[in-house]
């Protein structure tokens, strides 16, 4: 069977993400492509993970906490890892909440500061 495999810059370019970061990532350990003298090559499992890891920077989560994430699942199964996802997606969302409540608060505060001097313009 002939899986997919993407080299380097197909990875980027797939991904949107930079050389950098690609490599980065390898460094951290979050991915391990297979090496063939010297190319890169991601197969199924590193183009899964990729999507897991930019999903999860979205969401606002830690790399730190995706590498774990992401080991839970080679070290205890799918099951484990659902589990410990849905622990950090509840983290997550109240730390998201109290982002929403102080840029709301940011935003009336700066609504009412720029409506009273504009108010003391007009007049």
């Amino acid at each position: 069977m002939n899986e997919p495999r993407l080299g380097f810059k197909e990875m980027c370019e797939r991904f949107g993400v930079t050389p950098r970061t690609l490599r980065y990532y390898e460094y951290i350990e979050l991915l391990s492509p297979v090496r063939e003298g010297r190319s890169r090559f991601y197969g199924p499992r590193e183009i899964a993970r990729m999507t897991l890891i930019l999903r999860g920077r979205k969401f606002g989560f830690q790399l730190e906490d995706i590498r774990q994430w992401l080991q839970i699942r080679e070290q205890d199964g799918d099951r484990a890892q659902m589990r410990a996802w849905v622990g950090l997606a509840d983290r997550q969302l109240a730390e998201l909440d109290d982002q929403r409540r102080q840029l709301d608060e940011a935003i009336a505060e700066l609504k009412a500061l720029r409506d009273d001097i504009a108010n003391s313009l007009e007049t």
